[in-house]
């Protein structure tokens, strides 16, 4: 069961509550650079990013954000580091949330500067902690990184918020080791009702940080524990949101489009499978229904998973047989296969 937080408005959107779990993203664009980063956006919305994040390292950047918010369709939030004014800015260029650390962004009159402007504006701030920005003390009193240590942190500023009379907060406790990150989040759970936004850190390219961030987050998610998502890859962040929509996916917490599953082959197989999955996997990627299609490669286990399925196809030699429900609707010549798919796809609401 989802543990229950409390209802967060940003911009557009709202997470935490009886909300689905968002997806989040972040540009890799320069943020002053608004074409470049508008089109990353536009393509970040239609891989169905929710909510997207820019880097706001300087006056330009901060003034950029107006017009990026102006083209674009989503919450915008700006990520900030060192210079409160920067907090400041954003907000005042239309940032409808901002991520700070405010253990480093200059002290105590600093973040009461940032907490002010987004009183005034209502702006929601997520409190981000990650393990290479624990503090030192905490270091010493865990004995180096921890989770205990991870949430020590995060509930001190969010404390050190709350005292400055606002409460408009989302946290988020991230570290690059899976165990570490599962136990954080466990932890802070049960020790506050503010919605969490989850993510692995740098946990590595495309390949293997999918891997990592989907070990990590669906056992976090699985536990009920998340208001929203980023799965952080060194890649294109297009790739985060098909991995995002995926982890969801696959625990049954978000319904994302056709689902599409298929068997790893064997020798038995006496068709293309490799390629007929891919192919049926990407040309499902364009239909926004909530569908699963089955592609099975033989006689073993292929008509039964098939007809579990919604869609399915069966594979034998040189060709296959097309499931609709359970039912056996016809053979097809296995050049044929996609098509016939596609074309039952096109007229499912018939």
């Amino acid at each position: 069961m989802r543990k229950k937080t409390r209802e967060i408005t940003i911009g557009s959107q709202k997470i935490g509550g009886d909300q689905p779990i968002r997806i989040q993203s972040m540009t890799n664009t320069k943020t002053d650079d608004v074409q470049a980063t508008v089109a990353q956006i536009l393509q970040l919305e239609q891989a169905g990013c929710e909510i997207v994040r820019c880097t706001v390292p300087d006056p330009a950047a901060a003034e950029a954000l107006r017009e990026i918010k102006r083209q674009i369709h989503i919450p915008l939030v700006a990520d900030i580091h060192f210079d409160y004014r920067m907090a400041i800015a954003a907000m005042e260029n239309g940032a409808d949330k901002i991520r700070i650390n405010p253990g480093n962004i200059g002290g105590l009159e600093k973040v009461r500067a940032v907490v002010d402007c987004a009183r005034e504006r209502n702006i929601p701030i997520r409190v981000g902690v990650n393990s290479g920005s624990l503090e030192k003390p905490l270091l010493e009193k865990y004995g180096g990184v921890t989770a205990e240590g991870l949430v020590e942190s995060a509930l001190d500023k969010v404390h050190m918020i709350e005292d400055m009379g606002y409460d408009n907060l989302v946290i988020s406790i991230k570290s690059s080791q899976v165990p570490m990150c599962i136990r954080a989040h466990e932890l802070i759970a049960d020790q506050t009702d503010y919605p969490l936004h989850v993510g692995i850190t740098e946990s590595g390219t495309v390949a293997s940080g999918t891997i990592k961030s989907s070990v990590g987050l669906g056992a976090i998610l699985y536990q009920g524990i998340g208001d929203t998502i980023r799965v952080s890859l060194t890649g294109d962040p297009v790739q985060e949101i098909f991995a995002a929509k995926k982890i969801l996916q696959s625990l049954g917490l978000r319904q994302c489009g056709v689902e599409v599953v298929s068997c790893p082959t064997c020798g038995r197989t006496q068709i293309d499978l490799i390629d007929l999955a891919n192919r049926v996997e990407a040309m499902a990627a364009g239909y926004d229904m909530n569908l699963k299609v089955a592609v099975m490669g033989c006689v073993v286990n292929g008509p039964g998973e098939a007809r579990e399925a919604d869609l399915g196809i069966a594979g034998g030699k040189g060709e296959g047989l097309l499931i609709r429900k359970g039912e056996i609707l016809r053979k097809v010549p296995e050049d044929q296969l996609l098509d016939a798919l596609k074309d039952e796809l096109d007229h499912w609401m018939e």
